[in-house]
Protein backbone atom coordinates (compact mmCIF):
# COMPACT_ATOMS: atom_id res chain seq x y z
CA UNK A 1 0.00 0.00 0.00
CA UNK A 2 1.17 3.50 -0.75
CA UNK A 3 1.86 6.47 1.48
CA UNK A 4 -0.87 8.89 2.44
CA UNK A 5 -0.78 12.61 1.75
CA UNK A 6 -3.91 13.73 3.58
CA UNK A 7 -6.37 12.84 6.34
CA UNK A 8 -9.98 14.02 6.37
CA UNK A 9 -11.79 13.79 9.71
CA UNK A 10 -15.55 13.20 9.55
CA UNK A 11 -17.57 14.85 12.36
CA UNK A 12 -18.42 11.48 13.96
CA UNK A 13 -14.70 10.60 14.06
CA UNK A 14 -13.93 13.87 15.84
CA UNK A 15 -16.75 13.24 18.33
CA UNK A 16 -15.54 9.68 19.06
CA UNK A 17 -11.90 10.82 19.33
CA UNK A 18 -12.78 13.47 21.93
CA UNK A 19 -14.30 10.76 24.15
CA UNK A 20 -11.11 8.66 24.20
CA UNK A 21 -8.74 8.60 27.15
CA UNK A 22 -5.43 10.40 26.78
CA UNK A 23 -3.62 7.05 26.47
CA UNK A 24 -5.99 5.94 23.70
CA UNK A 25 -5.55 9.28 21.88
CA UNK A 26 -1.77 8.78 21.96
CA UNK A 27 -2.17 5.29 20.47
CA UNK A 28 -4.44 6.66 17.72
CA UNK A 29 -1.97 9.46 16.98
CA UNK A 30 0.84 6.91 16.68
CA UNK A 31 -1.33 4.85 14.33
CA UNK A 32 -1.85 7.98 12.18
CA UNK A 33 1.92 8.35 11.83
CA UNK A 34 2.25 4.73 10.75
CA UNK A 35 -0.74 5.01 8.38
CA UNK A 36 0.78 8.10 6.78
CA UNK A 37 4.07 6.31 6.11
CA UNK A 38 2.84 2.84 5.18
CA UNK A 39 -0.71 1.45 5.33
CA UNK A 40 0.83 -2.00 5.08
CA UNK A 41 2.69 -1.60 8.38
CA UNK A 42 2.15 -4.95 10.15
CA UNK A 43 0.94 -3.65 13.53
CA UNK A 44 -1.86 -1.67 11.85
CA UNK A 45 -3.47 -4.86 10.54
CA UNK A 46 -5.30 -2.90 7.84
CA UNK A 47 -8.12 -4.88 6.27
CA UNK A 48 -11.29 -4.22 4.34
CA UNK A 49 -14.43 -4.69 6.42
CA UNK A 50 -16.48 -7.59 5.08
CA UNK A 51 -19.79 -6.67 3.50
CA UNK A 52 -18.75 -3.09 2.69
CA UNK A 53 -17.69 -1.50 -0.57
CA UNK A 54 -14.88 0.72 0.63
CA UNK A 55 -14.64 0.74 4.43
CA UNK A 56 -11.33 -0.27 5.96
CA UNK A 57 -10.18 -0.92 9.52
CA UNK A 58 -6.82 -0.34 11.20
CA UNK A 59 -5.65 -1.23 14.71
CA UNK A 60 -4.35 1.48 17.02
CA UNK A 61 -4.00 -1.11 19.82
CA UNK A 62 -5.19 -4.61 20.64
CA UNK A 63 -8.76 -3.36 21.16
CA UNK A 64 -8.79 0.14 19.62
CA UNK A 65 -9.89 0.39 15.98
CA UNK A 66 -10.01 3.14 13.36
CA UNK A 67 -12.37 2.84 10.40
CA UNK A 68 -11.80 4.78 7.21
CA UNK A 69 -12.35 5.09 3.48
CA UNK A 70 -9.52 5.31 0.98
CA UNK A 71 -9.86 7.95 -1.71
CA UNK A 72 -6.64 7.98 -3.72
CA UNK A 73 -3.88 9.13 -1.38
CA UNK A 74 -6.42 10.47 1.15
CA UNK A 75 -7.77 8.67 4.19
CA UNK A 76 -11.28 9.70 5.23
CA UNK A 77 -11.51 8.84 8.93
CA UNK A 78 -14.98 7.54 9.86
CA UNK A 79 -14.93 6.24 13.45
CA UNK A 80 -12.59 5.34 16.27
CA UNK A 81 -13.24 3.26 19.36
CA UNK A 82 -13.12 -0.09 21.04
CA UNK A 83 -13.44 -2.94 18.55
CA UNK A 84 -16.64 -4.35 20.06
CA UNK A 85 -18.56 -1.06 20.02
CA UNK A 86 -17.65 0.35 16.62
CA UNK A 87 -20.47 1.09 14.24
CA UNK A 88 -18.85 0.09 10.94
CA UNK A 89 -21.37 1.05 8.25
Amino acid sequence: MSSINKFVFLPRFKKSYKKLSQVSKEKVNQAFKQMEQDLGYPSLGVKKIKGTKNIWEARASKSLRITFNLEGDTIVLRTVGEHDVLDHP
